[in-house]
């Protein structure tokens, strides 16, 4: 144990002062409650020793019955007729409230003592939509097919011996395919679906299933070049193509709720199915924290935030940079054993920070048990070892890094289950299907699901990245925090949707095991065992945040039939295309993303039944106004010059003239970042430009520091185009220094200062960085 407090100075360590063990308590004191005087007293006893409403705890406490208890809180705590166990009201009226309604009224006809249950779930149910404010999109697979048959009829006059038996539309959930049957059936003499609504070339049927799969309609022509056949997209015919899809999707939204009887049946629907849940306000107000520092005082939002991650399912903790997380993970995890709700915590962490989260966690807690791996225990010869100690110890806490927690395995067999599910409803959707008339689906679609599928499970058996150790399983763990989330976001998802910025169906080998391990916690958790905490949960793509209710809600959000990103995206989402900047900069695309969400009420309520969301405005921190600056400058003619060679590159490439090794779009665009940073970057024998942003933002940084050299202050200035591997003539950060070179009067000693690499390195660089001993860091400081 640590009797001292050190500080840094000079060359070495320096005694600042005792340890504040001599002088003060370090560690909360646990004080237990023996008795109350009231009901609501012994609630809040129970909720903060018990994690629940123990009624016989609380009638021990408050020396009456449980009848007595029980009586005196009628309204407060109510008893769940499915579990028939009592709940307090916060979380017994939160939730699925529809459901829970519908339950209530079926106990109460023979059990009367229900009837306050139904009382007071009536006065929380959500208002009813309107029609006006509910948006339906071709796609959406709540809607019936029957409805979508229905309008293709009346839309495109389809024959009535044709419509609903050679002509017609069915939905597969096992994929999340639309398919509409026979659309060449009617493809003769009908201009509705020829010209109207259709083009020759794309008659308005493929036009119609186009859309119900969220999929923009490409023409492409088929021509021969070198003897051999090559498709090409039509332009021209694609435009009018996706116009004539336009005019169909206009048409169905003013049509869907024309008819009285079908806009009262979808508005009954949408309520029972998205309007139904209300969010769970979290109050961690009477959480004592025992074994706590008493030197730190949680704020309350950090302790609503504990209260989240205790009483609640899978937890996201969205919150703002500097909002706490940190200590939020720690007091619920340490909380989560002393209530018993845990017995094995793990945090999977960046691997830079497992320890400095290992000393925050004992800042924190000082008399924790904690466990926090380094970079030689997950070495192939200590590996084995440190899992076993994971195995085998009664740990507060276990701290690991991202790519620590990577090699320790799932079981293999809990690995190919999890896919060969989803290979077996295929399987057996396909030989359902076979059986009544596969002519009316596309098989062949689902065959090339399944594909995907077996080469995932091949991918996700490749073990060469994983020791034969303990199985994740095997650990105990039965609580997971995640640090810094976002890094798995690249998860495998299927869709239908086409070149639409922002969705990759490409698979992170990290993010389908997080997913799977997600899923173990979530089998012998009942869904309470993950946390996650970033404070950019959706940071580049609508995507993300269907990627994160994947994590935490999967049980729900299948439950609502959401579990294809389809589904979810036909219901919450729509792509937009847009006229944008082509990555060389001489010209304009049209380009489709994934970018707005409608029925937004509905979304964040599902969404926030996990997701405990606190933003810079929300929270008010105490953070310096920052003061922007923006340097507008004009490109020399060398620059202007290699802007066009860009353009000129970036057409062949996507002509398909260049081998993608030699050149392609991603080595174009970062030519682009180092022409407008300085030319000398792309060549050295290129003339320094005056006006270069290397040269504006030496001779303001040098400004600043002649003007504030009193104060002895220190200046970050962040490079982009560092490239550690080469000759330091070619990085942004030298080409600084020799500006700053010329800018500087005799005397003066500065030192360039490549981004820190080895701990010890790295420490050294930020004591550096200390007031009055540098003027920059990261590019340039003061000897």
């Amino acid at each position: 144990m640590s009797v001292s407090v050190f500080g840094t100075g000079g060359r070495g360590r320096k005694l600042k002062r005792k340890a504040d063990i001599f002088t003060k308590r370090t560690i909360r004191k646990a004080v237990p409650v023996t008795s109350v005087d009231t009901a609501s007293e012994a609630l809040a006893v129970s909720i903060g020793e018990r994690a629940k409403v123990d009624v016989p705890f609380m009638a021990e406490l408050s020396g009456k019955t449980e009848s007595e208890v029980t009586e005196e809180l009628a309204g407060v705590i109510f008893k769940n007729p499915l579990t028939d166990q009592w709940e307090a009201s916060d979380e017994y009226l939160s939730g699925n409230v529809r459901e829970k309604l519908t339950v209530a009224k079926q106990f109460a006809e023979n059990h009367p003592e229900y009837r306050i249950n139904v009382q007071a779930l009536e006065r929380v149910q959500p208002k009813d939509l309107e029609a006006s404010e509910i948006e339906v999109r071709l796609g959406a697979t709540w809607v019936d097919p029957a409805y979508i048959t229905e309008f293709m009829g009346e839309l495109f006059h389809t024959p009535g011996h044709l419509l609903g038996n050679q002509i017609d539309v069915k939905y597969a959930k096992v994929n999340g395919q639309w398919n509409i049957s026979g659309k060449s059936a009617d493809s003769r003499g009908n201009s509705l679906v020829t010209a109207t609504y259709g083009t020759q070339r794309a008659s308005g049927y493929r036009l119609l299933e186009d859309a119900l799969n969220l999929k923009d309609t490409k023409i492409f022509d088929t021509i021969v070049e070198d003897g051999k056949e090559k498709r090409v997209l039509n332009k021209k015919e694609t435009m009018i193509a996706q116009q004539k899809q336009e005019m169909i999707k206009e048409a169905f939204k003013e049509w869907i709720f024309r008819d009285i009887d079908r806009r009262e049946d979808l508005c009954r629907k949408y309520n029972d199915l998205f309007n139904s849940v209300r969010p769970r306000e979290y109050d961690g107000s009477h959480i004592q924290f025992a074994g706590m520092t008493p030197e730190i005082t949680l704020m309350p939002h950090q302790k609503n935030a504990v209260a989240h991650i205790l009483y609640g399912n899978n937890t996201l903790l969205a919150h703002c940079v500097g909002a706490g997380k940190t200590f939020q993970m720690i007091a619920a995890g340490m909380e989560s054993r002393r209530l018993g709700l845990a017995q094995k915590n793990l945090y999977v962490v960046p691997n830079h920070l497992t320890e400095q989260w290992g000393s925050d966690f004992l800042r924190l807690y000082p008399g924790a048990n904690v466990l926090v791996a380094t970079k030689k225990d997950f070495e192939p010869a200590n590996r084995k070892k440190f899992c076993s100690r994971i195995s085998t110890g009664d740990y507060d806490a276990v701290i690991i890094g991202h790519s620590q927690f990577e090699r320790i395995p799932l079981s293999r067999e809990r690995q190919i289950a999890a896919i060969e599910r989803q290979m077996n409803d295929i399987t057996t959707a396909i030989a359902e299907l076979a059986e009544e008339e596969g002519t009316r689906y596309t098989i062949k679609q689902m065959e090339k699901t399944k594909k995907t599928l077996e080469t995932r499970l091949a991918k996700l058996n490749d073990q060469s990245r994983k020791d034969d150790v303990v199985t994740f399983e095997q650990l105990g763990v039965d609580r997971l925090f995640v640090d810094e989330s976002h890094n798995y976001k690249n998860m495998f998802l299927y869709t239908k949707m086409r070149n639409v910025a922002g969705i990759s169906q490409t698979d992170a080998q990290k993010s389908s095991d997080m997913f799977m391990k997600c899923q173990y916690l979530d089998e012998i958790t009942g869904g309470k065992g993950v946390t996650f905490a970033t404070g950019t949960p959706v940071s580049n793509s609508m995507v993300e945040l269907y990627t994160i209710m994947r994590y935490l809600q999967y049980d729900t959000i299948q439950r609502m039939g959401l579990g294809h990103f389809d589904s979810w995206a036909a219901a919450f989402g729509e792509t937009v295309t847009s006229i944008e900047l082509s990555p060389e900069g001489t010209g304009y695309r049209a380009k489709t993303r994934f970018a707005r969400f409608f029925n937004l009420p509905e979304l964040i309520a599902l969404f926030k039944e996990s997701a405990d969301i606190q933003t810079a405005d929300m929270l008010d921190l105490p953070v310096p106004e920052a003061e922007y600056i923006n340097e507008v400058l004009k490109p020399s003619g060398e620059q202007q010059d290699l802007v066009s060679s860009f353009a000129e590159r970036a057409e062949i490439v996507r002509a398909g003239n260049v081998d993608p090794s030699r050149d392609n779009m991603l080595k174009i665009t970062n030519d682009g970042r180092k022409c407008a940073l300085d030319q000398r970057l792309i060549n050295d024998m290129l003339p320094d430009a005056e006006e270069s942003k290397v040269n504006r933002c030496v001779n303001n940084a040098f400004d600043i520091w002649d003007k504030t050299s009193a104060d002895k202050g220190t200046q970050l200035i962040f490079a982009t185009c560092l490239r550690r591997k080469t000759t330091a003539r070619s990085t942004s950060m030298t080409t600084c220094g020799r500006s700053w070179w010329r800018r500087e009067s005799p005397g003066r000693k500065w030192r360039l200062s490549m981004k820190p690499g080895r701990k010890r390195r790295k420490r050294n660089y930020f004591q550096r960085c200390a007031p009055g001993r540098c003027v920059f860091c990261s590019v340039l400081h003061r000897s």
